[in-house]
């Protein structure tokens, strides 16, 4: 069996030096780290090595006083279980991640040691598993974003992606700091949507009630109060009323059966990848969503593009990069004409004019870094621009959903009512 020599540090921080016996390098690591040490340098002696030799290395370890890794202690305790498979997280442990990583990144440490670090770290939960599953594949020469796809689904193909260009660009600090504002402004909006959206659930769930009440008792009982009356005529309105009531008391089953169906239907069409290209062209289209999700897509993109350029990466690799970060096929295949253009020679902001896709402003600014030599400040003085349009989108969106709940719950229960208390009034006047 191959015979590895290590120097690694122990977990008390001092520097343990020996050899080790292992099949091949990565199960040598593996060894390694079950015993509590974190390798520096570890290389392949020889096939095998003779006892006398062995011996003699025991012996200037014991005389370092440093412990060989076949000594036991504390640095030998068993490792707590790790589940096997995919692991999923919650996304409030998805962002603590990001932000832990990201902060030891920026303080200096590599990957693996702040990884090792938070591996250590008891409170975090299902990010020890994590941490411990990612560090193990990076150690065996895998990169950092392949790692986050194989370890939890829970990172999404944007946050690998990402993940890619911090790598290649070396700022992956910055790109995961920023992934976790993102992140972290995503989770507010969604908690202040929910928030928001809990007065006008409660208006639906009453104008449902009430309209059933209509449906199912007041309007039958107008109706043979009506027809009980001598010369009682029903109104065109009511008579409307009555027919829409009499058809979805009679077929509520089959309307109920027929909305689940093409909800399930209209889910797997836009899931089908050959649909998807028309689904984000739409979602594009969508009112005041629309915009949002545009606004989403330049805050990404210029951000992104930002760090690749500040941290020297090519303009044509740093567009192929924003590209493959970005998941509406529609917003791609602009970047795939943008990157098509500036790989002919053309300049990034005469590429965005033909595209015809992007706004005026943002290639003006574009068009001043690239006249004064510095495009990442450009990049990023547009990119906090469209962040702060992205906010009033926001704002704007949440401020038009109670008045549009108010006036079409107002406007469906004012109209049945008014039909009705118009038959009433018709049917007494018939009366007199």
């Amino acid at each position: 069996m191959p015979v590895f020599a290590y120097k690694a540090l122990a977990t008390n921080g001092s520097v343990t030096t020996g050899e080790i016996d292992a099949s091949d390098r990565p199960e040598a690591l593996r060894l390694l780290d079950r015993k509590g040490l974190q390798p520096v340098n570890l290389k392949q002696t020889s096939a095998a090595v003779p006892s006398a030799n062995r011996n003699n290395g025991k012996k200037k370890a014991k005389e370092e006083n440093v412990p060989t890794v076949r000594s036991h202690g504390k640095a030998a305790e068993e490792e707590e279980p790790i589940p096997e498979g995919p692991i999923k997280l919650k996304k409030p442990e998805v962002v603590m991640f990001t932000e832990e990583l990201s902060d030891m990144l920026a303080a200096g440490l590599q990957l693996e040691p702040a990884l090792k670090s938070m591996e250590n770290r008891q409170e975090l939960g299902n990010l020890k598993a994590v941490s411990y599953k990612i560090r193990h594949i990076v150690r065996d020469g895998v990169n950092f974003s392949t790692a986050l796809k194989k370890v939890s689904p829970s990172f999404g193909p944007l946050y690998c992606s990402l993940a890619a260009a911090g790598e290649a660009s070396g700022a992956l600090d910055e790109i995961l700091k920023r992934q976790a504002h993102y992140l972290k402004t995503l989770s507010e909006l969604q908690s202040r949507l929910i928030l928001a959206m809990i007065y006008p659930a409660f208006l639906i769930v009453a104008g449902i009630g009430v309209s059933i009440v209509f449906v199912t008792t007041l309007i039958p009982q107008l109706t043979q109060l009506i027809e009980s009356t001598p010369g009682g005529e029903i109104p065109m309105g009511a008579a409307i009323l009555i027919v829409a009531s009499d058809f979805i008391s009679k077929w509520w089953i089959v309307i109920l059966v027929t909305l689940i169906a093409s909800g399930i239907f209209f889910k797997a069409w836009k899931d089908n990848e050959a649909n998807r290209p028309a689904w984000d062209r739409m979602k594009l289209k969508l009112p005041l969503m629309g915009a949002v999700i545009t606004s989403r897509f330049y805050v990404q993109f210029l951000e992104t593009m930002a760090n690749l350029v500040g941290n020297g990466l090519p303009l044509l690799r740093a567009l192929e990069l924003s590209r493959d970060a970005t998941q509406n096929l529609s917003l791609r295949s602009q970047l795939n004409r943008v990157i098509d253009q500036v790989g002919d020679g053309r300049s990034f902001s005469k590429a965005l004019i033909r595209t015809g896709a992007f706004p005026a402003l943002l290639i003006d600014m574009i068009s001043v870094g690239e006249q004064t030599g510095k495009i990442d400040q450009s990049l990023r003085r547009a990119a906090e621009r469209y962040d702060k349009e992205l906010d009033k989108d926001l704002q704007r969106i949440m401020a038009l959903i109670m008045p549009t709940v108010l006036i079409i719950m107002a406007g469906l229960i004012g109209t049945m009512a008014y039909l009705m208390i118009t038959a009433i009034f018709q049917t007494i006047s018939n009366l007199g």
